[in-house]
């Protein structure tokens, strides 16, 4: 299943909905891309893999506390839905549509 492409993902967090957008790109099992979050926060994402529909990868943020965002997903056709890890935050669900 392809995930190339953009993508607009949803977390919801206890601070309310958080909205970014993401950049995929894949090679055989590796994914890289880019991620601009809330507040126009733009890194790279990292340690991204791609096994059938289920996709991994971390982002880097600085706001509103500096941590690493690790996310887990399932793929089906133009939707991503699955689990972030935000440290000692705990998880949270996000759901992602390609666009």
């Amino acid at each position: 299943m392809a995930i190339d492409g953009d993508w607009n993902i949803v977390v919801n967090s206890p601070m309310g909905k958080q909205e970014s957008k993401l950049s995929f790109q894949s090679d055989g099992s590796a994914l890289t891309g880019t991620a601009v979050a809330p507040g126009g926060q733009t890194g790279a994402i990292s340690n991204g893999t791609i096994e059938a529909d289920t996709v991994k990868w971390s982002a880097a943020i600085t706001s509103p506390f500096p941590m690493t965002l690790e996310f887990t997903g399932k793929l089906a056709g133009d939707s991503l839905d699955g689990t972030v890890k935000a440290g000692s935050f705990g998880s949270f669900p996000f759901t992602g549509v390609r666009g």
